[in-house]
């Protein structure tokens, strides 16, 4: 998301509140009771000062009270920018707080001028001196805003910029190799990067060689001097083996108070979570793993996500024979798809389970076929051996102008995805994509799945004992943490979120147990599921605000 405040030029730039400054600059370490002369603070893109100012007021102050010259202060701060005005307005900053805490006018401009450079932080050009603590927030500008030219030049440098992005994710893949053993990274910015697409190689590089430290989501938040379009979360990296993690999660009523309060939580090794205005946070025990979409929601329902993770496996799972996937695309529905048995062969005719058939919670056919060009071996059969369909498949003429008919020309009379035939027979859970609530309705057999619906088969599990976890808070949980939100709040139910659902093995539920979640799902008791799932989970729905 770019972030833009209306009327003002992009150049990514909104001035950050002085409170998330001195938030950041205490969950980073970067305090006035440390010797901060011997350290080295980074900010890439210092705007007009709203980080750098409070950093090099800090830094000041601690060395006062260390006895240090401010002389010496030369290599303790390094701060970039692409705008020649911005970087003669900070420097002009640090010059004056030098100035009234006692440094000679000379000595003042060297120091401001060598802490403040005009580069872009992102090009070769600045110095690669190791950093003990970034600083800041990186702009926000998407790479379509950008020349074709700079963009090139910097996905050839930044391994991580890539799809459609966000600048802001080479300043943190920059930021991160800058760092020394221990130091961290502390923005605020957006956090798409941690559940769309573009993010993955972000989230890949920070899973494997650095730690999360920080994410406190600050979407309603009041967090900058001017109304952005954004999705800002307060995150904290360390150069580290990833250890606990704390999230938070934020309503509009949170700032300056609330924040100092949580900071000064958190520090605690006891910390577990906290409450205050506008703000709930929860200590995990570690973060997520790989570049797989990181999980989002409240706290608590980030610790039932990790809990579940870590303790059991996946819906979908070869070692069950536990497989979720989506049912057949035809290329041509009002073609393939009719109500009619007798367009075609008998045989060619098989019954399409459509979302219409899930309304009422138990599978109703609503009597659709699909025309099918598949024999049983998966192979397509030929025209000539059925003449009933190749007449009325004849019919149309543009089936022959589709992709996937151009391609192979022999072949027009296919369908996009191939039918197979043993799953026809086979017990389903069907899902519809996009609804509020998961949904799931067994399918007992006999029905091919519409490409509109997704759906799960086992080998191991009574249908109906996995219908009742599915159907209950917990699943959804995960698709909630997981799925990306429509308008209205409606979720999608495709296979990549249901594959994040983590399920006990069927064989440890036991029989009270197995049975309650059959007569859940029997009587679609949402509630009755959510108990009995949590049985089998061994956790206790209300204490993830599931009960």
């Amino acid at each position: 998301m770019t972030l833009v405040a209306p009327g003002v030029q992009n150049h990514g730039e909104v001035f950050t509140r002085r409170w998330v400054v001195e938030v950041l600059l205490d969950l980073t370490g970067y305090t006035t009771g440390r010797d901060l002369s011997g350290m080295h603070l980074l900010e890439p893109s210092c705007g007009s000062g709203a980080f750098l100012g409070p950093a090099v007021e800090r830094l000041i102050a601690s060395a006062q009270g260390h006895g240090r010259d401010l002389a010496s202060l030369g290599d303790a701060i390094r701060s970039y920018d692409l705008q020649a005005e911005h970087v003669q307005i900070c420097r002009t900053l640090c010059r004056g707080l030098l100035v009234a805490a006692g440094e000679p006018a000379s000595g003042a401009s060297a120091l401001a001028e060598r802490w403040v450079r005009h580069a872009d932080f992102l090009l070769s050009g600045i110095e690669d001196s190791p950093a003990d603590v970034v600083i800041g927030n990186p702009p926000y500008i998407r790479y379509d805003d950008l020349a074709d030219d700079v963009v090139a030049l910097y996905r050839s440098t930044w391994q991580t910029m890539r799809g459609r992005g966000d600048i802001y994710v080479g300043f943190i893949e920059r930021s991160l190799r800058m760092l020394k053993s221990g130091g961290k990274v502390g923005f605020i910015c957006a956090d798409r990067w941690m559940r769309n697409q573009y993010g993955a190689l972000l989230r890949e590089m920070v899973a494997s060689r650095y730690a999360v430290e920080h994410v406190w989501t600050m979407h309603d938040v009041d967090a900058f001097e001017a109304p952005v379009l954004a999705y800002p979360a307060i995150t904290v990296l360390g150069n580290r083996a990833q250890g606990s993690a704390v999230v938070a999660d934020t309503t509009a009523a949170f700032g300056a108070s609330s924040a100092a309060a949580l900071a000064l939580a958190v520090r605690d090794e006891a910390f577990t979570e906290f409450s205050g205005t506008g703000v709930a946070a929860h200590r995990l025990p570690h973060w997520f793993d790989g570049g797989e979409f990181w999980p989002t929601g409240s706290p608590v329902r980030l610790a039932l996500i990790e809990n579940l993770n870590d303790r059991f496996a996946p819906l979908h799972d070869p070692a069950t024979g536990t497989k979720v996937s989506i049912g057949v695309a035809t290329g041509a529905d009002k073609v393939f798809i009719t109500k009619d048995p007798t367009v075609a062969e008998p045989d060619r005719m098989l019954p399409l389970a459509m979302r219409r058939d899930l309304m009422s919670g138990t599978f109703k056919w609503q009597g659709n076929y699909l025309v099918n060009p598949w024999a049983d071996d998966g192979s397509l059969v030929s025209l000539g051996d059925y003449p009933q369909m190749a007449a009325y498949l004849s019919e149309h003429p543009a089936l022959k102008e589709r992709f996937v008919a151009k391609q192979d020309p022999g072949s027009w009379h296919r369908t996009i995805d191939k039918v197979q035939a043993k799953l026809t027979d086979m017990p389903k859970l069907l899902l519809q994509d996009m609804k509020a609530h998961i949904h799931p309705v067994l399918e007992p057999g006999g029905h091919y799945p519409h490409h509109n619906l997704y759906y799960v088969v086992s080998d191991a599990w009574d249908m109906e004992v996995l219908g009742g976890i599915l159907l209950s808070r917990i699943a959804q949980a995960f698709i909630e943490a997981y799925c990306v939100r429509m308008a209205g709040g409606t979720l999608r139910f495709q296979a990549q979120y249901l594959k994040r659902i983590r399920v006990p093995k069927p064989d440890q539920i036991d029989a009270p147990t197995q049975d309650a979640l059959r007569t859940a799902f029997r009587d679609r008791d949402t509630d009755a599921a959510t108990q009995a799932a949590g049985i089998a989970y061994g956790v206790e729905p209300k204490d993830y605000d599931l009960g």
